[in-house]
């Protein structure tokens, strides 16, 4: 089939924006070419709201029939965490048939050069963002965020980050020159002269393994980043979060083909109820680029025993906030209250434990006492999330029910601070909507050791104290250095204090937000600016994103020849 897009009219149409990604990761300035806003899309062929939510109501009890290879099967079963069916059905794929398919595409897109697979991405990030209503909703409903968070994470947001590491690939692939002229005087005989040719050349196979809350979010980035260095891409959603991913796996096939490439070269792994093929590919030899969203105890097993894949982990971690002091109490209180309730706690950012003296903290309203932080902390987030139609769009709905069976042992674990309480929605009566528990622990207490050093993914948070700042500032390098943790904040308005958890988080390696009062979130970060995880403890091997998780998704591969003239 002869190619609709031209290399001429897509470098035209998205270089501008390449070039605008590559000077926003250059400075870390804020930018972004993803509107936020949902009245910003209705235009240039882009879908509205209603548009939007009429394309995923068409999808509802629909086959989505992707034409790749190899199916032998129709699968799906997801449900809403807000009550309904979905109804999807997906292809099944027979795998020794639908890989070296994948496989049979690279050699034309590697040889295609890293700018035109840039704007090639950037066409497919681009239709995707003209969708963003209706992939909105199937974020939505597959993720149990609520509308708005669905819409901007999984939407603006995610394409950020995919174009994001589209940028970093483009950077590190033209680092190195396509040719060069290689002159080595040799006195008085003449000197030797070679002209190398330098091409990047794919891994192979990159397989993503995606996540059931942030399918699009924690998707794109490995998604993009291998299809931009020149690999194929097989694409693993988590079972009950297809939709987003195999609509992106059908935009990306419909780009390639019409920009006259394979369209295998981006292909959908769903999986029957229970099958697990997540391990059964992990360690395929055609696979060897892994990028992989969940638990610690599936991240490192990927680690261990997908030896033949270049593995990119992003795992959990026991986030921390340290409160020493603050010249703004009420601001403190107030961004706590909604990083603690933003989606329910359902984000491998959102902070856990809560390091305070027990002997209480300086504030600009005077000495505030440990039970007192802990107690306004309480009625900050219940006057947050006072009002139950606010509470729904801020809470969304628990993702599963392995987070509700945590949120309700919590109680549990030590004295209750802030009880949970069942929110209805009037809209999704089948939505399960809890606001979060905060539970009191001592961090001398071994028993209560135990709790507050495992993670409780979910709106679960412990106000642990201890017997100073200092000693604060040991639990926090402790808690980072064996567990992990993807985010740190703190509060203080001493120098040496600030300094000290400034060191911490630099010797090990942990993201660190201070002193955020306003309308920052310690569990938000901002692509082509805000490092996402490090790489550098243990809640996380890469960081999104940086050269580090790009670079190593392909090689050079040198060419020598004599040049001509020479014997």
């Amino acid at each position: 089939m002869a190619a609709e897009l031209t290399a001429h009219e897509l470098i035209a149409k998205h270089r501008p924006t390449l070039d605008q990604a590559l000077e926003a990761i250059r400075t870390r300035a804020y930018w972004s070419p993803h509107p936020e806003h949902p009245k910003a899309y209705g235009e240039n062929g882009s879908l509205d709201m209603a548009a939007g939510k009429a394309a995923f109501d068409a999808l509802l009890g629909s086959r989505l029939d992707l034409g790749q290879p190899g199916t032998d099967d129709w699968v799906g079963g997801e449900t809403s965490p807000y009550g309904i069916e979905l109804g999807v059905s997906y292809p099944h794929a027979d795998l020794d048939e639908l890989l070296p398919a994948m496989k049979a595409g690279q050699r034309a897109w590697r040889d295609a050069g890293a700018e035109m697979r840039a704007v090639v991405c950037l066409e497919i990030l681009k239709r995707i963002s003209d969708r963003t209503h209706e992939f909105a909703h199937a974020v939505m409903h597959t993720s149990g965020q609520a509308f708005m968070m669905a819409f901007q994470a999984g939407g603006p947001h995610a394409q950020d980050r995919g174009l994001e590491a589209v940028a970093y690939a483009y950077v590190e692939q033209v680092r190195t020159p396509d040719t060069a002229e290689w002159t080595k005087p040799q006195g008085k005989r003449d000197p030797l002269a070679l002209t190398k040719q330098f091409t990047p050349v794919p891994r192979g196979v990159a397989l993503v393994i995606g996540c059931n809350t942030f399918p699009t979010w924690n998707g794109y980035p490995g998604l993009f980043a291998s299809l931009a260095t020149g690999n194929a891409v097989l694409v693993k959603p988590h079972p009950r979060a297809v939709l987003p991913l195999a609509l992106t796996v059908q935009v990306a096939r419909e780009v390639l083909a019409e920009a006259g490439f394979d369209a295998n070269l981006v292909a959908l792994a769903a999986e029957r109820p229970g099958e697990g093929i997540a391990k059964t590919l992990a360690t395929r030899p055609e696979i060897r680029i892994i990028d992989y969203t969940g638990s610690t105890a599936f991240g490192d097993w990927l680690e261990a025993n997908a030896r033949q894949a270049q593995v990119y982990t992003e795992k959990a971690g026991v986030n921390t906030v340290l409160v020493d002091s603050t010249a703004n109490y009420q601001g403190m209180l107030s961004n706590l209250a909604f990083s603690l309730s933003l989606y329910s706690g359902q984000m491998c950012t959102t902070p856990q434990n809560l390091l305070i003296p027990r002997d209480g903290i300086r504030t600009d309203e005077g000495p505030k006492t440990f039970d007192e932080v802990v107690a306004d902390l309480a009625r900050a987030v219940d006057g947050l999330l006072g009002d139950d139609a606010r509470a729904n769009a801020l809470l969304g709905a628990i993702v599963n029910p392995d987070v509700k069976a945590r949120l309700e042992a919590a109680a549990g674990l030590g004295e209750v601070a802030l009880a949970s309480r069942e929110i209805s929605n009037p809209e999704f009566p089948g939505a399960v909507v809890r606001t979060p528990v905060i539970v009191k622990l001592d961090g001398a207490k071994p028993d209560d050791e135990a709790a507050y050093m495992s993670e409780c993914f979910g709106p679960v948070s412990f106000a642990v104290a201890v017997d100073s700042s200092a000693e604060a500032v040991e639990l926090l390098r402790r808690t980072i250095r064996e567990k992990g943790a993807m985010t740190v904040g703190a509060y203080t308005t001493d120098a040496e204090v600030e300094d000290a958890i400034q060191e911490v988080c630099l010797e090990e390696s942990a993201q660190l937000s201070l002193n955020l009062t306003g309308g920052v979130y310690v569990n938000q970060t901002a692509a082509f600016s805000d490092f996402h995880g490090s790489g550098g403890n243990p809640a996380a091997n890469a960081a999104l994103c940086d050269g580090a998780f790009v670079a190593n998704r392909f090689r050079v591969v040198e060419v020598r020849r004599e040049a001509q003239g020479q014997a």
